[in-house]
């Protein structure tokens, strides 16, 4: 289940250096179209970009989906572990269960014109969580051997913000 939609796009959007250019803070937005969902997208290499361009030797950097139907997990990229992961997924909260969000009679907040019965999205959301945050050490995300940074879309095939905040030392 892994979706191999690419980064389509990396804007700055804040930088601070300190006197003597030593702590810097960046964060910069990527942007993704994911593909399917439960689906998958492996954005360590994108992550790690915006490390080796902020210049950070030691520090950490926090990864923040801006969505709360798309989530930030560390876990392996293996093909068959991520239909597991899929699969789970879709069992702790699957889409055609009862969900009162999806009720558009009785739900009156938060509703756009092209709104979608994604109730199981949110649940399923729930679970995992908006952030990761990891340890640069060396100029490099201190991962571990098999680890990498997942943008998890939950809903459907759409676009997704990423902000991705670098703090350390030069």
């Amino acid at each position: 289940m892994s979706d191999m939609s690419g980064c389509t796009a990396s804007t700055t959007l804040a930088a601070v250096e300190a006197p003597g250019d030593l702590l810097v803070v960046t964060t910069e937005a990527l942007h993704y179209r994911t593909r399917q969902a439960p689906g998958f997208v492996d954005i360590t290499d994108d992550v790690a970009g915006v490390v080796a361009r902020a210049g950070v030797r030691v520090g950490q950097v926090t990864v923040f989906s801006q969505h709360t139907t798309a989530a930030i997990r560390i876990n392996e990229h293996e093909p068959l572990l991520l239909r597991d992961m899929a699969r789970l997924l879709r069992t702790w909260a699957p889409e055609h269960a009862h969900y009162e969000h999806n009720d558009f009679e009785r739900r009156t907040v938060n509703m756009n014109e092209d709104e979608c019965r994604n109730g199981h999205a949110h649940c399923q959301h729930l679970l995992l969580g908006n952030s990761e945050t990891v340890p640069v050490v060396d100029g490099h995300l201190a991962l571990g051997t098999w680890q990498r940074i997942f943008l998890v879309e939950l809903d459907h095939p759409r676009d997704r913000r990423v902000l991705v905040s670098v703090i350390g030392l030069r």
